[in-house]
């Protein structure tokens, strides 16, 4: 896969693969990492290419220099001010926003700093977050004029919605603290220990069967659209799939015999 890259030659997207776990880091430090077009289609290519690797167990969505990240980028926005563009430009955001939850793997959003709109939108869209007590999150498009209707989507299935909706229309920052109390993100830790907690939350997961993950992470997302007759019918027929797996086999004899299972994965 050929790498997108900035002006500068570098890659938009980096990635580091270590020990099941692939980070995958916003590399426009210069811009706040704003979810150019080619951003995104670099982000999906990664994702894409994460999916269909069974080594990756988890993956971690980082963020390079100040920001976690600010959104979609403006300047390009304006400069291509055709309804055509725009219609694409975010059909192609809910495109990435749908691959982060639609790959078998667990995304954890690493956020070390600010997150606005549409980085607001990325964070709500990870399976998991954790953030630095500095970090802030706002959906910010209302102070220009400019309601973030796409953001609400992932804002209002992690939150209530009155608390989601006073920050579409002010526009205003909270903390990573007040973050975690409306259930944007999981865990707050300091600055100087958020590698060490994203780590071990990867690491936690990836001791986990990799067959039993990915069948769970498709039913749980499937699930939240159903009324609750068809998710339990759902939920039943994935469980029962799932016993069915060497994995689950393997998991109950290992808790028997009172050892560590081996898993086979996916």
């Amino acid at each position: 896969m050929s790498a997108v890259l900035n002006q500068d030659d570098s890659p938009m997207v980096l990635r580091e693969d270590r020990d099941g776990v692939a980070q995958l880091t916003l590399n426009r430090p210069a811009q706040f990492n704003a979810l150019s077009e080619a951003m995104l289609n670099a982000l999906i290519a990664e994702l894409d290419a994460i999916a269909a690797d069974p080594t990756v167990r988890v993956v971690v969505l980082a963020g390079e220099g100040k920001a976690f990240c600010a959104g979609h980028d403006l300047k390009e926005m304006r400069g291509n001010h055709t309804l055509e563009f725009q219609q694409a430009l975010f059909r192609l955001c809910g495109k990435l926003m749908c691959k982060i939850i639609a790959i078998p793997q667990p995304v954890i959003a690493r956020v070390h700093s600010i997150a606005t709109a549409a980085g607001c939108q990325l964070v709500s869209m990870c399976d998991l977050a954790v953030a630095a007590e500095g970090a802030r999150f706002a959906v910010s498009g209302i102070n220009v004029g400019l309601f973030c209707s796409t953001p609400s989507v992932g804002l209002s299935r992690n939150m209530g919605r009155k608390a989601a909706f006073e920050m579409l229309v002010t526009g205003e920052f909270i903390d990573a603290a007040e973050a975690q109390r409306r259930g944007l993100i999981n865990r707050v830790v300091p600055l100087e220990q958020l590698d060490e907690e994203v780590a071990k939350l990867a690491a936690s997961i990836c001791t986990k069967s990799s067959a039993a993950i990915s069948m769970g992470k498709q039913l749980f997302y499937q699930q939240l659209e159903m009324g609750i007759d068809a998710a339990y019918q759902t939920a039943a027929e994935t469980m029962a799939c799932n016993m069915m797996t060497e994995d689950a086999g393997e998991g109950i004899d290992a808790f028997i015999a009172k050892r560590k299972p081996v898993w086979k994965g996916r």
